[in-house]
């Protein structure tokens, strides 16, 4: 009986059953989030910029991430996201002159949880530190943008090297070599685990796919990890309707071995069976 009543008091309190007896999940997780936006000049009628650009805002703030990796975000689409999350730092620059020009890969992380102790960009084509280069079958230029971080909740751990891109939606020879590009350099930051985050345009078992995560990668796909049993509906491009997921799992958040992936989704937020982007947000949360 006195069990019973500690939990009805505990839940009236909104506080949860692990909280009062203990097994409180562990704080120090880190959610993450993907989130291409849609860029903004797109002539997208009811759903242009301007009459959604607040649910973008409320559905990332719901999520609540600690690190975001957003695509198609033109300058005035970070500058009002930045205005709406207050409590993040922004890195991020465009993709045609390494400045305002062209769509961006921002990255946004939170300042009470994360000190910068690195960052920079590069373009997925040969000469990747000349900005808006593309080669391949690229069809546009592409690009990384990334940041080193320190925990402040995890100051024992290595640094976590955030990586966020968005690969060409045309050239599948640019995409491929795009994922190979991406995962060399992964190696390189042998000094800290890894979270990558992106939209791939190339769906699960693709050439791109198998590049990054396959045959001893340095990274592991958390959604897979996470749902070890491919489902229908998984599509994350939704053309803005929500019920439109049957088509390819494009979005992609990868973790390297020091991570340990406790869930992933694909959110289904909506307002009357509409979508705040015309992709998806995926999510993960990560432990080490």
């Amino acid at each position: 009986m006195r069990t019973f009543l500690m939990l009805t008091v505990a839940l009236l309190a909104g506080m949860t059953v692990s909280t009062l007896f203990g097994a409180e999940p562990k704080r120090d997780a880190v959610d993450v989030m993907s989130f291409n936006i849609r860029y903004g000049t797109a002539k997208d009628g009811e759903n242009h910029w301007d009459k959604r650009k607040e649910f973008v805002a409320e559905t990332i703030q719901q999520v609540n991430p600690d690190l975001l990796g957003t695509q198609e975000c033109l300058g005035f689409q970070r500058d009002f996201l930045a205005k709406h999350l207050p409590g993040y730092q922004t890195h991020a620059a465009a993709r045609e002159d390494g400045k305002e020009k062209g769509e961006m890969c921002a990255i946004f992380f939170r300042t009470d949880r994360f000190e910068k102790l690195d960052a920079g960009h590069f373009w997925l084509s040969e000469t990747p530190e000349v900005p808006g280069s593309k080669s391949w079958d690229s069809s546009l230029p592409r690009m990384v943008s990334w940041v080193k971080l320190k925990d402040k909740k995890s100051t024992n751990s290595k640094p976590i090297v955030f990586i966020n891109t968005h690969f060409d939606h045309r050239g599948p020879e640019a995409r491929f070599e795009s994922a190979e590009m991406i995962r060399e350099k992964i190696g390189q930051f042998a000094d800290a685990d890894v979270i990558l985050t992106g939209d791939f345009n190339a769906d699960e078992g693709s050439k791109p796919y198998v590049a990054m995560f396959a045959n001893d990668s340095p990274v592991v796909d958390t959604y897979r990890t996470a749902h070890p049993e491919k489902q229908a509906n998984e599509g994350t491009f939704s053309g803005f309707d929500v019920k439109n997921t049957s088509g390819a799992r494009i979005d992609w958040i990868g973790a390297g071995h020091g991570w340990n992936v406790v869930e992933a989704k694909i959110l289904t937020i909506h307002r009357d069976s509409s979508t705040p982007s015309d992709h998806l947000p995926i999510t993960a949360k990560l432990t080490r």
